[in-house]
């Protein structure tokens, strides 16, 4: 056993030592492979300099040449590289000076591709994708800021609206007039040679202007919008509107004199506004043949009523009698025109309340009880069946009478009644208290009223114009909702387009802003081809999937608030394109407020730099921890060169 012990003793010894050994081996193996690899590395190329510490060394061995070989571990087989990508600067250059009064959607060129039948080519006809402009308006050489209100209603700039047309077609009527370098507004019009303010009086002794249950009004074929502008100082807001035709200018004269209106016309669409939406309608002289084609325009006057709401006619034929003569009409044509809107008025259940001289004014009635009943007698126009009222973008008009809300007795105003002016503005809307608007109640409405009243102040607290009396005159609101950005700057000297873009999947709020005594039209920025009638002119289809410009004239507004409108149109309308939108219809130093994602608005930022706008990202009114943010830019002061003198050839 002892012996065995000492064997095994003897192999653990040995085995110990040869692994020893090995290991020694080893190392000494790797140490010397080590130094040959560092020795090698250093013979790699060899320095010219012979401040080089080692250029003398091996220059003075003569016994041997060293080839060292480069190895190679590129591939050898790649496609090319592509060129590195670089992130596009945007380049928008201005536009020559002919567009400088350019509407997109009104068009005089465009506009003879269509049919001239119920005024077709005077309504919208947008520009294609590819017809887009990337190019800033210009404004005219000799630009001023416009005058501000109230002296604006009485005067205007000749540099910023450069047309003397309708100071000589319409000398006699007080339209305007030149003096020196401005223009000037007496207040005239067509039916009312006396001025405005003596034609609403007369208006005022025929039915209450006073008491604040007539707030909205539409003047339909406005002329420079003197009957709007004088209505104001009665707490009423008028929306004017009339086409880009022979009458030169006529709405741009009225936005410069800081007075609501778009460009439009009644023709074979809805006009872009929601049903029971005006307290008044107003047509003096304005050339629209309400008794052609069934009707049909008197019933679209009949949608956009109120219940109970008043519709206003003077001239032809009102009053044919003693004016017949004057008019280059016979007298029995004109009898025989008045006869044919009284039976219009009449089927559409409206009540003829007076006409005194000049002027005629029918009454919708409260509600329809009545009315169904009278469809015994009167068969047309029958009550639309399944269009919703409502729906009023490229909505195509028909000869069909919009319903009333239902009501439970005769003397219930349908659709609910609204408080009186001012207290209308902020009393719940009937449209949100019936429940009629989907996901919007009355909590909802005041939380909203708030919030915007708080938004407003921190506004003003960081734009210091914007808290400035007068500084701004005509507002763009692009995403309105439920018009609290509006209600917040009721006491301002000011006045606010609501914008609600319906068709981009929004609800449709425009007619709680109507309800709450504001005004405010349809805006889709960007309109889909599959969303619009078959439209063809040549027998081609017209391909309609682009932005949308506004019905309005290039430096309309004085400042625009964008709530989340880039993000709304993400993925729908390019960026750029809504920017330079924006730009055309906003004036020189004029300012823009911009609400949405940090991100967007960085993109935006990048944009603006380039466009002639000075911007700046500020924080969200809770603070600098909320992803919303907010960015205040200000269009810088440019116009277009001065035109070169003409030589005599």
């Amino acid at each position: 056993m002892a012996a065995t012990r000492f064997l095994s003793h003897i192999t653990i010894f040995n085995s110990k030592n040869s692994n020893l050994y090995s290991i020694t081996i080893l190392a000494i193996l790797c140490t010397i492979f080590y130094l040959i690899g560092i020795w090698q590395h250093s013979l790699g190329p060899i320095p010219n300099s012979s401040s080089s510490p080692v250029s003398g060394f091996l220059s003075s061995s003569p016994c041997y040449s060293l080839h060292t070989a480069q190895l190679d571990f590129m591939p050898h087989h790649l496609p090319h590289h592509p060129t590195p990508a670089t992130a596009r600067v945007p380049h928008f250059p201005p536009c020559n000076i002919s567009f400088s009064e350019y509407t997109p959607c009104e068009d005089a060129r465009r506009s003879l591709k269509f049919d001239r039948d119920m005024l077709i080519y005077r309504q919208r006809h947008c520009p294609e994708k590819n017809e887009l402009l990337k190019c800033r308006i210009p404004a005219p050489y000799g630009y001023k800021v416009p005058f501000r209100w109230p002296e604006s209603r009485e005067f205007a700039w000749f540099a910023n609206v450069p047309h003397k047309e309708l100071t000589v077609e319409k000398k006699a009527q007080n339209w305007v007039k030149v003096e020196g370098e401005k223009f000037r507004f007496p207040g005239g019009g067509t039916m009312f040679p006396r001025g405005a303010d003596a034609y609403i009086d007369d208006i005022d002794k025929l039915i209450n202007l006073k008491d604040g249950s007539i707030r909205t009004a539409i003047d339909t074929g406005c002329g420079v919008a003197s009957w709007g502008a004088y209505l104001l100082s009665r707490n009423i807001i008028a929306m004017s509107f009339a086409p880009r035709d022979t009458h030169e200018a006529q709405v741009q004269f009225a936005l410069e004199r800081g007075v609501p209106a778009l460009i439009g016309v009644l023709a074979s669409i809805r006009l872009p506004y929601p049903s029971r939406a005006f307290d008044m309608a107003h047509c003096s002289r304005c050339l629209i043949p309400w008794d052609n084609y069934d009707g049909i325009y008197l019933i679209e006057v009949d949608r956009i009523l109120r219940p109970g709401g008043y519709w206003i006619l003077s001239g032809p034929p009102i009053n044919w009698e003693n004016h017949w003569k004057g008019w280059n009409r016979t007298a029995d044509d004109l009898k025989a025109e008045q006869s044919r809107i009284e039976t219009v008025a009449k089927s559409l259940c409206w009540k003829k309340i007076v006409q005194k001289g000049d002027i005629a004014i029918w009454q919708k009635p409260t509600n329809h009880i009545h009315c169904k009943a009278t469809r015994k007698v009167f068969k047309q126009p029958r009550f639309c069946q399944t269009q919703n009222p409502d729906m009023a973008w490229y909505t195509k008009l028909e000869k069909c009478l919009t319903p009333l809300p239902q009501v439970s007795e005769i003397k219930e105003i349908a659709g609910g009644q609204l408080p009186k002016w001012p207290q209308r503005l902020n009393a719940i809307p009937p449209r949100i208290s019936s429940g009629s608007l989907t996901g919007v109640a009355g909590n909802n409405f005041v939380e909203n009223t708030e919030l915007w009243k708080e938004r407003v102040a921190y506004y003003k607290n960081i734009d210091y114009q914007l808290a400035q009396t007068g500084r701004y005159r005509n507002l763009l609101d692009m995403n309105a909702y439920l018009g609290g950005f509006a209600a917040a700057l009721v006491d301002d000297p000011v006045w606010v387009m609501n914008a609600v873009p319906v068709e981009a999947d929004q609800l449709n709020t425009l007619g709680v802003i109507y309800e709450r005594g504001l005004i405010g039209t349809y805006q889709n920025w960007y309109f889909p081809f599959l969303s619009l009638p078959s439209i063809k002119f040549n027998d081609s289809l017209v391909f309609l999937d682009r932005c949308e410009a506004m019905s309005t004239y290039p430096r309309t507004y004085d400042f625009i608030h964008a709530d989340s409108i880039f993000s709304l149109y993400k993925d729908r309308c390019d960026m750029e394109d809504i920017l330079l939108e924006m730009d055309r219809v906003l004036r020189p130093e004029g300012s823009v407020i911009i609400r949405d994602d940090v991100d967007v608005l960085l993109k935006i930022k990048k944009i603006i730099d380039v466009m002639q706008w000075e911007g700046r990202i500020a924080d969200h009114e809770k603070g600098p921890h909320e992803r919303e943010k907010i960015l205040f830019a200000v269009k810088q002061y440019w116009t277009a060169p001065p035109l070169a003198p003409k030589h005599d050839q």
